[in-house]
């Protein structure tokens, strides 16, 4: 904080130091360390030991951080300065081990579990879509089975890969089983692409899935899906999982298993903009893989996604104050 302790800290300020220079941290914010306690505490995943197809996304946390220096402390589409109304700050990295899975679940959720008990909410820069399932562990903690709405272009509820229970494949079926989910408030959004049979649709739909496919999207329109998700969300805290890959590989080129014919970066923000009114609990932006990027893409559609999911939970931290 600020010498008012009322006051959160913000960003370093462009009209002093180039947006370029100095350390990169989420929209050049303080780091938690240098304010001591933060409302959203902006954190990295890097693991990526889960995926299934190109590797890379254990390097998206960082590069989110850099394309989000353009970001700037107001947020016109929401009419908020969301660094002004919460304090807002980057806690660096949670480190994952690389060579064992299961441990590194464990401590993911284990290192969300303490900030979370700071009282501060999450926007976790990903990593692969693994680390879901200990966010969701620990926010379920904290507030019971939680309202999922998950943006992808994949379903992310099969059983097993090569045996293994823990991928980015599999954390929303291990989150049903585990109790940790309100299975009546349940969404994908953006599905789409071929599937393994479908079986897959069938098995997604006994867990309490419903989907919103690309397709919809462009058919309804973005006003049209966020009324219909409000709904379906209600008044329950809600956490929102977004991979990358929900956008065209047009918009995020920069990812592990692109799929044709996805939404676009504008579609994504205004659903998340339509969402405003709901309880937002915790958030994630997953699998930028920027080895596969061009000219940030990738890294900027997901540092404004997180942009818009911080001001919604800074929004609401200010009004419950």
């Amino acid at each position: 904080m600020s010498s008012d302790q009322n006051t959160p800290r913000g960003p370093v300020d462009s009209s002093r130091v180039p947006r370029y220079a100095g350390p990169a941290t989420f929209a050049r914010l303080p780091r938690l360390d240098e304010v001591g306690a933060a409302d959203v505490a902006v954190v990295g995943v890097p693991f990526d030991s889960g995926v299934s197809y190109r590797p890379g996304a254990r390097f998206g946390g960082n590069a989110i951080r850099e394309a989000s220096r353009l970001l700037r402390p107001y947020n016109p589409a929401q009419d908020a300065s969301p660094f002004a109304l919460a304090q807002v700050a980057d806690a660096g990295d949670i480190a994952a081990n690389p060579f064992n899975i299961n441990e590194a679940v464990e401590t993911v959720e284990a290192a969300a579990d303490d900030l979370l008990a700071t009282g501060a909410r999450l926007m976790t820069l990903g990593g692969d879509h693994t680390i879901a399932l200990p966010l969701l562990r620990s926010v379920a903690k904290k507030h019971g089975p939680v309202a999922l709405l998950h943006f992808d272009a994949h379903l992310d509820t099969w059983d097993t890969y090569f045996g293994a229970e823990y991928t980015h494949g599999t954390p929303f079926r291990r989150a049903v089983e585990e109790g940790i989910l309100d299975t009546e408030a349940l969404s994908h959004v953006g599905i789409r692409g071929p599937l393994y049979g479908k079986q897959d649709l069938t098995d997604d739909e006994k867990m309490g899935f419903g989907i919103v496919t690309s397709a919809d999207v462009y058919r309804r329109g973005a006003d049209e899906v966020a009324d219909q998700l409000r709904q379906r969300i209600g008044n329950r805290p809600l956490y929102i999982s977004i991979d990358i890959d929900c956008l065209d590989p047009a918009h995020a080129p920069g990812t592990g298993t692109p799929e044709a014919g996805g939404m676009t970066s504008r579609e994504l923000l205004e659903i998340l903009r339509g969402l405003s009114s709901c309880n937002l609990v915790s958030a994630d932006v997953v699998e930028v893989a920027p080895a596969y990027d061009h000219a940030e893409i990738t890294a900027v559609a997901a540092s404004h996604t997180a942009y818009e999911l911080t001001t919604i939970m800074s929004r609401q931290i200010a009004a419950g104050r």
